[in-house]
């Protein structure tokens, strides 16, 4: 049996007086796009914040490609590609300037650059639009562009938090093309957050559904509805059944994120 590529055990945060992830513990295996679901305020995104070395843990244990996060960080950051909810594009810049930008922070070689960029940007659908300052883009364009930055380098597991939210249907069905096709011909494993339980369905072959810093189920739909004791449950009926209803879900903090974003990609 060959080992995953994400092997996470007992994993937990506080902050201050607030348990945000407590005694998390999961594995992603090589090439498959993993789901990380919950609601606002579950600690999906602190989980991701420590996964891709952006926050301390606390407690716990993370491999990632065989390298432990806490004696190897550096390792693991050269195997994994982030694309934040926050923006990480630069409106003044082209297309083709924003990815020269990440080039160079990722130490691509002066020589590898222009065809890498060029490879990107014809995977994502964006080479006639390259030469376009960014802030002419569509909300689907600007998130092709941001995936296309997290994956310059090559890399081995890309994270992506809530990648298609605030996308109208068309530009969330693009995404998720090109999600399947990295994840196809780049042999990439992913690990997705959303809010949309038809995206987790379509994309993920695994799922872990958090609520108040815990894992409170994990397994393929099937599994889910096992689990759940609702054989023909749809994922948003599992969602609920795990992770509460919606009136128990997030807060305004977490509301203004969301419709922060939306706004940005709209």
């Amino acid at each position: 049996m060959t080992e995953p590529m994400i092997l996470v055990n007992h994993l937990s945060k506080k902050y201050g007086e607030i348990q945000a992830v407590h005694d998390v513990s999961f594995f992603v295996e090589r090439g498959e796009c993993f789901g990380l679901l919950g609601p606002n305020g579950a600690g999906k995104s602190t989980t991701i914040k420590m996964l891709t070395t952006l926050a301390d843990m606390d407690e716990g244990q993370v491999l990632i490609g065989g390298f432990d996060l806490q004696l190897d960080p550096m390792s693991i950051r050269r195997l994994i590609g982030y694309v934040p909810q926050a923006i990480s594009v630069d409106g003044t810049l082209t297309g083709y300037e924003n990815l020269l930008l990440f080039a160079k922070l990722y130490g691509l070689p002066k020589k590898d650059r222009l065809e890498r960029i060029q490879e990107v940007t014809e995977l994502l659908d964006l080479a006639e639009v390259a030469n376009r300052q960014a802030k002419s883009y569509s909300g689907g364009m600007i998130r092709r562009l941001e995936i296309g930055q997290a994956i310059l380098h090559k890399p081995k597991v890309l994270f992506l938090d809530e990648p298609t939210v605030g996308l109208d249907p068309v530009a969330r069905q693009s995404v998720w093309s090109h999600l399947e096709a990295l994840r196809a011909n780049e042999k990439m494993t992913i690990i997705m957050t959303t809010h949309y339980m038809e995206e987790a369905e379509s994309m993920c072959s695994n799922i872990a559904i958090m609520s108040k810093g815990c894992i409170a189920a994990r397994g393929t739909l099937q599994e889910l509805q096992a689990q759940a004791g609702k054989p023909e449950a749809s994922m948003n009926e599992i969602f609920v059944h795990f992770a509460g209803s919606p009136d128990q879900q997030g807060g305004m903090k977490d509301v203004y994120r969301s419709r922060r974003t939306a706004k940005r990609l709209g």
